[in-house]
């Protein structure tokens, strides 16, 4: 097994494998900028995130360089890498005293890494790591030889300040990936093209789901009629599985004084992602970054019992939040979302078999969509906490009872949890194996507090209610990016903006294509007929390519005998079918809300 410079047994199943890993990689990646441009000025080159999504690593290095490094220059480098790492080099650690230090990069002429020497605290101790012909400053440790490093890419250039001051030179910032097998390096580089396939921002466009205009607004959506239809198929069952789920619905204003944003606390914490304050009447309003204050107001409206208890409130509220214009990210990070929220007000003696039921229910909604991988945390304590150490202890195990229940693996995230309480945080995993962050529970005890919330109960006394927060799908805008991704914009049926579009062969059966799509659409299946005079073949490409489920053809003769030729865009052709048989297949499809196309099943039913 390989070890680390430091005689330990290496890891890549670990992060501090993977990190090790990576950072020699970035070594050796310096070795050969050194051999290839001598002049080449180093600064850093740490290990990143890049990759992790696939179980690959990551790493770059900041070189200052007067020739410009492009992508073209990336085959050269990876061959000179390839010839450091054939050569087996050991990673020889040594230690130094601060002046020999300098004198070394004195004489190599490496004024950054002079730089680097002089920012050290005294007393810290001073390694140098050496491959082959390339020494770095560096605290390591390393992989033991070069020749452990087995599958690496070159990825891109890009331009980053020293110290990541403006005031400073820009230097070119070269990242790379590195794997323990080229079979892994392969599987990363085709989730790479597959990701940027499947781009929710490029399919958006193409589709006609939603845009977006720097000129009117970054981070904010326009959700076209399509996307819209999608969203209002996503939205009505969304309702449906909360009102049946024993949850009640809310509405709740886009604004409110500053008073209520004061006694909450956002103010004092979250200040710099709220917008600015609006003078109305000689008072400050501001838009809501979170709805949890406005369901607290109805709570406190009259003094509710036991009785009532618990209180399951969900509202699809639009929220407001000044993201950072380098953090916008298409549907994924934007400024204005609608969260898909609810709070549940209970007793404590309530709040395990609540927890477990809202974790059915997050299960329930996320595999209605299709999503049945997660990475799930349950994040406990942190430093800063307000809370008993009794309703801590008490929160945490209601929890990690829940996930015990439910038989999902979870990991552990130590001191991670929030200040008013811990949580649990469930990743959804799309297509390609990329994790997203989308439904959280968490337990309050702090805006209880602030806001003195009390039931009374049955010792006719006050007592505090707990606060669970909740979000199955989180924003709409960033699980619809999801989603567009996770199906690459081929949507299931039950899901499509268009699920069949009827294809007149000639402009004489135009009226029958016409009548046979408003048919469909007055039953509950969305249709359109595309009457334009493109030729045939041209129409059923243009239904392909808009990813529509089911396209019908109809001519001459099947508008005679009431039937329609049924393409499956996931089965294929499925030869003539008449109308109302297909209807009723279609809208069953539709009602199982099924992922995947049923009309397998229903030909062999129409074959007999």
């Amino acid at each position: 097994m390989a070890k680390d410079t430091l005689g330990r047994p290496l890891d890549l199943s670990t992060p501090e494998g993977r990190e090790i890993y990576r950072h020699s990689t970035s070594h050796i990646m310096a070795t050969a900028i050194q051999a290839l441009h001598p002049d080449a000025q180093f600064t850093i080159g740490p290990p990143t995130n890049e990759g992790e999504k696939y179980g690959g690593v990551g790493f770059y290095y900041d070189i200052d360089l007067e020739r410009k490094i492009t992508p073209d220059d990336f085959p050269a480098i990876e061959a000179k890498m390839r010839e450091v790492i054939a050569a087996n080099h050991p990673f020889e650690r040594r230690e130094v005293s601060r002046s020999e230090a300098g004198d070394f990069f004195r004489k190599a002429g490496q004024r950054y890494k002079l730089e680097i020497l002089e920012s050290i605290p005294e007393g810290d101790t001073l390694t140098l790591y050496q491959d082959g012909p390339f020494t770095d400053l560096c605290r390591g440790p390393h992989v033991e030889r070069t020749g452990v490093i087995k599958a690496f890419k070159v990825m891109m250039v890009a331009g980053a300040y020293w110290r990541g001051d403006v005031k400073n030179k820009m230097l070119q910032r070269l990242y790379g990936v590195a794997f323990a097998s080229q079979k892994e390096l392969d599987l990363y580089l085709h989730n790479l093209e597959e990701a940027e396939r499947r781009d929710h921002r490029k399919i958006g466009q193409e589709l006609d789901l939603f845009s977006m205009s720097d000129e009117y607004g970054p981070g904010l959506i326009f959700w076209h009629p399509k996307g819209a239809r999608l969203r209002n198929t996503i939205e009505r069952f969304w309702y449906d599985a909360h009102f049946a789920g024993g949850y009640d619905v809310v509405y709740t204003p886009h604004i409110a004084k500053e008073k209520l944003w004061q006694t909450s606390g956002h103010l004092d914490f979250y200040a710099d992602r709220m917008y600015a304050a609006m003078p109305i009447d000689e008072t400050n309003y501001r838009l809501k970054p979170m709805n949890c204050p406005f369901h607290i107001r109805i709570y406190k409206t009259r003094i509710r019992s036991y009785r009532e208890l618990p209180l399951r409130w969900a509202e699809l509220g639009t929220v407001y939040r000044y993201e950072q214009s380098g953090e916008l990210h298409g549907l994924k990070r934007v400024r204005g979302f609608t969260q898909d929220d609810a709070h549940i007000f209970c007793m404590p003696e309530q709040l395990e078999s609540e927890i477990r039921r809202v974790l059915d229910f997050v299960l329930y909604i996320l595999r209605s969509f299709g999503f049945d991988e997660y990475e799930v945390f349950l994040s406990t304590r942190p430093e800063k906490s307000v809370g008993s150490d009794e309703g801590w202890e008490h929160a945490t195990a209601a929890l990690r009872g829940a996930l015990d229940a439910s038989g999902l693996a979870y990991g552990i995230d130590s001191g991670e949890g929030v200040f008013y309480g811990p949580k649990i945080d469930i990743k959804i995993k799309d297509n390609i194996g990329r994790a997203w962050q989308c439904s959280t529970i968490q337990v309050d005890f702090n805006l209880p507090e602030r806001f003195d919330m009390t039931y009374k109960g049955s010792d006719g006394r006050e007592h505090r209610p707990i606060m669970i927060h909740r979000a199955l799908l989180g924003s709409f805008e960033r699980f619809f990016g999801c989603l567009i991704e996770h199906y690459a914009g081929a949507f299931p049926t039950w899901l499509a903006p268009v699920q069949a579009v009827v294809v007149p062969v000639t402009a004489t059966e135009h009226p029958a294509a016409r009548a046979l799509a408003e048919s469909f659409t007055a039953a509950g299946i969305r249709t359109q007929a595309d009457e334009t005079d493109e030729k045939l073949g041209f129409r059923i490409r243009r239904g392909a390519t808009q990813k529509i489920p089911y396209m019908l053809v109809l001519g001459g003769r099947e508008a005679e005998n009431g039937s329609v030729s049924v393409r499956s865009r996931e089965l294929g052709d499925l030869g003539s079918w008449p109308v109302a048989e297909l209807r009723e297949a279609l809208l069953r499809e539709i009602g199982e809300r099924s992922n995947r196309s049923t009309m397998k099943r229903e030909v062999v039913n129409h074959e007999h």
